[in-house]
């Protein structure tokens, strides 16, 4: 042993950055009201469908003319349920600096193999230039970074009479950070990020210049079930009124809507926004500090204030190699330890960690975790150097 261990602990040890900790105070015993046993296209089923939209609308802020729907599989089938039907119209430029982002721009260069595409990518931890887009084609681009923990510091960078669409994965962003709807036209989300819902559920929000494409373009391929959002034509608006395309589960959505609740008893975006804010603080204050770690994320106000990605720059563990197995021991150790779970780098990304410092996580617990993180790493670096 190389360095005292700790004495406090966190009170809980999620850090995981999806699914992500539950809402603080959380407990099964809110999800009795939950309509189980019943059809999702009962009065009752449907009520909680469109009470969730409902609620999502109030706390985001999404303005009334756009629609709000509940999809299938999660963020990633809410994305591609938006490319699949509205890409091909025109040129696509596509921003990518991190593992979904290069997800979606393997859908359209080799899946939908469209030719009008323009790539524009950055390694992980640096953001493209986004003043290269070219708002006559579409234009596609994750918010936030799980995976790096790289975001758009705004959405200044999208002119208000664009001629394209904006399409726009925003999971690990709503709920925690400003997304300028008047910029957006479709934006994609999982409530099992920032509110720690459960998985396999996606929310799929459309501007009327989103609805204008759907009903005004056919695309050339065949249309999956799951995908398809029109009929005759016409957008099947009954999809964002709580009708959703496949059987959604019940307990699921009440456990949302058990979030949604806990968000709107903390005063609503500003609160959880604020909440993120400040549990970022507690992990930038102890980088600033602490000279074994820096931010993956190169510009500062490009930093998550949720996927909090780190990387170790103690020059005495100089290769990747190295680096690799210290971040390993550090994460495994803690695991053992029931200090923090999953807070290893996602598997596409440098070697490092990452710790989710959204609404849900209390700052205490991650004022608690960062003492375990240095006594970690001192054990880590000496069995790496002897």
């Amino acid at each position: 042993m190389t360095a005292t261990k700790p004495a406090a602990r966190p009170n809980v040890a999620h850090f995981s950055s999806g699914p992500c900790a539950k809402r603080p105070g959380y407990s099964l015993d809110n999800l009795k009201t939950a309509e189980l046993g019943r059809s999702h296209r009962s009065k009752p089923g449907k009520a909680k469908l469109k009470l969730a939209i409902d609620k999502t609308r109030a706390i985001l802020g999404v303005p009334q003319d756009y629609l709000i729907g509940i999809v299938a599989a999660s963020d990633t089938g809410a994305f591609e349920m938006a490319m699949w039907s509205a890409l091909g119209a025109r040129g696509i430029d596509v921003f990518a600096w991190e593992s979904f982002g290069k997800d979606w721009v393997t859908d359209i260069t080799k899946q939908l193999k469209l030719k009008d595409v323009r790539v524009f990518d950055a390694p992980y931890g640096e953001l493209p230039d986004l003043g290269q887009a070219d708002f006559r084609n579409d234009v596609v681009f994750t918010w936030n970074g799980t995976t790096s923990g790289v975001r758009v510091p705004s959405g200044d960078f999208i002119p208000d009479n664009r001629e394209g669409l904006t399409f726009c994965d925003a999971t690990s962003a709503a709920f925690a950070q400003e997304l300028d709807w008047a910029k957006l036209d479709v934006v994609t989300f999982s409530w099992q990020k920032v509110l720690g819902g459960e998985a396999q559920h996606g929310i799929l929000i459309l501007s009327p210049r989103a609805v204008e494409r759907l009903e005004s373009y056919t695309p050339a391929w065949p249309m999956p079930k799951l995908f398809r959002m029109t009929k005759g034509g016409k957008l099947n608006r009954e999809i964002f009124d709580g009708s959703t395309i496949n059987t959604p589960s019940m307990l699921c959505v009440e456990d949302y809507l058990d979030a949604l609740n806990w968000a709107e008893g903390l005063g609503g975006l500003t609160a959880l926004q604020a909440r993120s804010n400040a549990n970022f603080k507690v992990l930038a204050d102890w980088v600033e500090k602490t000279p074994w770690v820096d931010f993956l994320a190169s510009v500062p106000s490009t930093r998550s204030n949720t996927s909090v990605c780190l990387k170790i720059v103690d020059p005495e563990i100089a290769t990747p190699e190295a680096q690799a197995a210290v971040a390993k021991d550090i994460a495994s150790t803690l695991e053992k330890e029931g200090v923090a779970l999953d807070i290893g780098a996602y598997r596409d990304a440098p070697a490092g960690l990452r710790i989710w410092a959204g609404a849900t996580i209390e700052a205490s617990d991650l004022e608690a975790l960062v003492p375990w993180l240095d006594w970690a790493f001192a054990n880590a670096k000496a069995k790496v150097a002897a």
